[in-house]
């Protein structure tokens, strides 16, 4: 099959990733996958197949800027161009009410949830405009819902939004777009909860965010929030 794109994923061996990742290696697209350990990338490509010129696997901790940027020149080094980020990097920590957030939690959602979001947009930007591509990021109800037991997870998520959502309006009217899907939780095997989503129907809502149909859809939020119970 033709390779059809160039999909960068980020957070590709988290708990979305494998299936998004499958998804778009059977739409026929290169991948270029980012994560901490490049021996679980590699068993991650090898589980969906894909052949050697169609896969780029990346050790690369996108809190910091510099490694970001190298790895966006990496996946244009390799193949020529980016078409979509996937950003999958996530991370989670609550429980503690409003008026007792813990100083080391808030810096760590900040570095992992807010950090990653700005760097992976500075170093893509500017590769998305020249391919016309697609950012999309997951995020959460409580970006926009906070409780008081998720009030730190809440402010980064909102955050990284902004920046999604100011990256939208930067790449109007270059044919690039920048979307957000929102989802309340992530089905997970033995954790069944009556608002998840599961990862096959957010990675076929990527795939139609990537697609020619999806060309004026930029700044949106997409809900997917799951029928419940």
């Amino acid at each position: 099959m033709a390779v059809r794109n160039v999909v960068a994923v980020s957070g590709a061996a988290g708990l979305l990733g494998p299936t998004v990742t499958r998804a778009f290696h059977e739409a026929g697209d290169a991948l270029a996958v980012s994560g901490r350990s490049r021996e679980k990338l590699g068993q991650l490509m090898d589980s969906v197949g894909a052949g050697p010129n169609e896969r780029l696997e990346s050790a690369v901790d996108l809190r910091d800027p510099r490694a970001a940027q190298a790895w966006a020149d990496e996946i244009v080094s390799t193949f020529g161009k980016v078409d979509a980020l996937l950003h999958l990097v996530g991370g989670y920590r609550g429980g503690t009410p409003v008026t007792a957030i813990d100083a080391a939690d808030w810096n760590e959602l900040q570095s992992s949830l807010v950090g990653t979001t700005i760097n992976v947009i500075r170093a893509f930007a500017g590769r998305l405009k020249e391919s016309r591509g697609r950012f999309i990021s997951v995020t959460s109800v409580k970006a926009q819902a906070p409780t008081s037991r998720s009030a730190a997870y809440a402010m980064a998520k909102a955050a990284s939004d902004a920046l999604v959502l100011a990256l939208a309006d930067e790449l109007r009217g270059s044919g690039a777009t920048a979307n957000l899907i929102v989802v309340d939780s992530i089905e997970s095997p033995g954790k069944p909860y009556g608002k998840s989503t599961s990862a096959r129907e957010i990675a076929d809502t990527m795939l139609f965010l990537c697609s020619p149909a999806a060309d004026t859809i930029n700044g949106a939020r997409i809900p997917l929030i799951g029928r419940g119970l």
